[in-house]
C-alpha cells in the first residue's frame, strides 16, 4: 500500500500507464482553504511541458478534484484528487518486456509480481506517481503557510555544475531566484551552464543526475519526534520513496565526517530575544526536533535510467545476452521537475508531524 502519515495520511493510486494518478489525503483540517489554482500551479511546475531540456510526453495534468472539498473548502471527509493519463505510449515497453531495462525497477518487480504486471512507463515505480506528492505538499504547505512557515526547493548542482548558494539568501530571494530559469538554480550563471550540460548530454543519448536542496523557515522550536518519528527519519522516509533519490543529507551532513566537534557544533545565541545558532551545521534539527533555525536538507537524484545508449541486460525468456537501447520519451535530466516533488515531501512531512503536536492548524 502507497500510503503515508500518521494525522496527515497521503495515499498514492494509479499508474504511469493507467487511466490516472492520483492522491487521497485523509487529517485535512475541516475548513482548510483548498485553492486548486495554487495546487495546479505546483503540478505545472512538474510538468515538462515548454522546456527543451525535458521529455516529450506531453500531459496536461490539469488537476480533478473528486471529493472532500465543498465551496473551496475542505470537508472533513477524505479529498481526493486526479490527473488524467493521456500520452499514452505502451508499445515500446511491450517489446522489452523480457529485457530488463538496467537502472529500473523491471526485474525485481517482474520477479515479486509476476510476468503480467504492468510496467509500462515504470507503472507504480514511475515518476510518474509523484503526482500524488506534487498534489498533497500543495495543501501541506497551505496549512504550514497560515503558520508563516515556508518550504522551497530549488537545484543545488547538475552533474559536476555547482551553484554558489549563500546560507543567508533569503527563502523568497531564493525562490524568485530558483523559478527564473529552466533547472532552478539560484544561481544564474551556473544554471545556465547547468542547462548547456543537459542538453550536450541528450545529444550524446546519456543522462545526468544532480542535488536539490530543500529548506523550511519559520518552523517553532521542538518539531518532530525522538527517534523513530524524528525530523530527519520522517523526512527522510518520504524523500526516499521518490523515484531516482539515492542519498539524502542534513545540514552539514556528509561534511560532518570531516570536521572536528568544535567545528560542527553550532553555537547558541541570543538574536532578537530568541535563541539562535551562529552557523547551522545541523541543519535546523538537534535530537529529531527543529531548533527554530532554518531546516536544511539536500537529496541527490541519480541519473535518469533510461538512455538511448547501448546497454547490457538478459533475455528473461530465452536466458540470452541482449544488448538495448532504451526507446521513448524520457527526461536526460529529472533534477529541475524534482524540485517541487521534494517540496512537496518535506512540507507533508511538516504538516503530519505539526498537526501531532498541536502545531497545526
Amino acid at each position: 500500500m502507497m500510503r503515508f502519515g500518521e494525522s496527515f495520511r497521503v495515499t498514492l493510486f494509479g499508474s504511469s500507464h493507467g487511466p490516472e494518478v492520483g492522491v487521497e489525503v485523509s487529517g485535512i483540517p475541516t475548513g482548510t482553504s483548498i485553492d486548486p489554482t495554487r495546487i495546479q500551479a505546483d503540478l505545472d511546475r512538474r510538468r515538462p511541458f515548454g522546456r527543451r531540456l525535458a521529455t516529450r510526453r506531453q500531459e496536461e495534468d490539469l488537476l480533478q478534484v473528486d471529493s472532500g472539498v465543498i465551496a473551496g473548502k475542505a470537508d472533513g471527509s477524505v479529498f481526493r484528487a486526479h490527473v488524467a493519463n493521456e500520452d499514452v505510449r505502451r508499445a515500446p515497453y511491450d517489446r522489452m518486456k523480457d529485457t530488463p531495462r538496467p537502472g529500473h525497477a523491471d526485474y525485481p518487480a517482474r520477479m515479486r509480481y509476476g510476468p503480467e504486471a504492468d510496467l509500462s512507463g515504470g507503472g507504480i515505480f514511475s515518476g510518474r506517481m509523484t503526482v500524488g506528492l506534487v498534489i498533497a505538499g500543495s495543501i501541506a504547505k497551505t496549512l504550514l503557510s497560515a503558520r508563516e512557515v515556508e518550504v522551497l526547493g530549488f537545484t543545488r548542482s547538475i552533474g559536476p555544475i555547482d551553484g554558489e548558494i549563500r546560507d543567508d539568501d533569503p527563502v523568497r530571494e531564493l525562490r524568485d531566484r530558483a523559478r527564473a530559469n529552466e533547472v532552478g538554480c539560484p544561481d544564474v550563471e551556473a544554471a545556465r551552464r547547468m542547462e548547456e550540460a543537459i542538453a550536450e548530454v541528450r545529444r550524446a543519448g546519456d543522462s545526468l543526475g544532480g542535488i536539490v536542496e530543500v529548506r523550511a523557515d519559520g518552523l517553532p522550536v521542538g518539531l518532530g519526534e525522538p527517534f523513530f518519528d524524528s525530523l530527519e527519519s520522517s523526512i527522510a522516509h518520504l524523500a526516499f520513496s521518490v523515484p531516482a533519490v539515492k542519498a539524502v543529507e542534513f545540514g552539514a551532513g556528509f561534511r560532518s565526517a570531516r570536521m572536528k566537534g568544535s567545528e560542527h557544533n553550532d553555537a547558541f545565541v541570543w538574536v532578537d530575544g530568541k535563541v539562535r545558532t551562529e552557523t547551522n551545521h545541523a541543519g535546523g534539527i538537534l535530537g529529531g526536533l527543529s531548533t527554530g533555525m532554518p531546516l536544511v536538507f539536500r537529496v541527490a537524484v541519480k541519473p535518469t535510467s533510461s538512455i538511448a545508449r547501448p546497454q547490457r541486460t538478459v533475455n528473461l525468456a530465452d536466458r540470452s545476452a541482449v544488448t538495448l537501447g532504451v526507446t521513448g520519451r524520457h527526461d536526460p535530466c529529472i533534477v529541475p521537475r524534482a524540485v517541487v516533488v521534494l517540496e512537496s515531501v518535506a512540507a507533508i512531512s511538516l504538516a503530519d508531524l505539526g498537526l501531532r503536536r498541536g502545531f497545526l492548524p
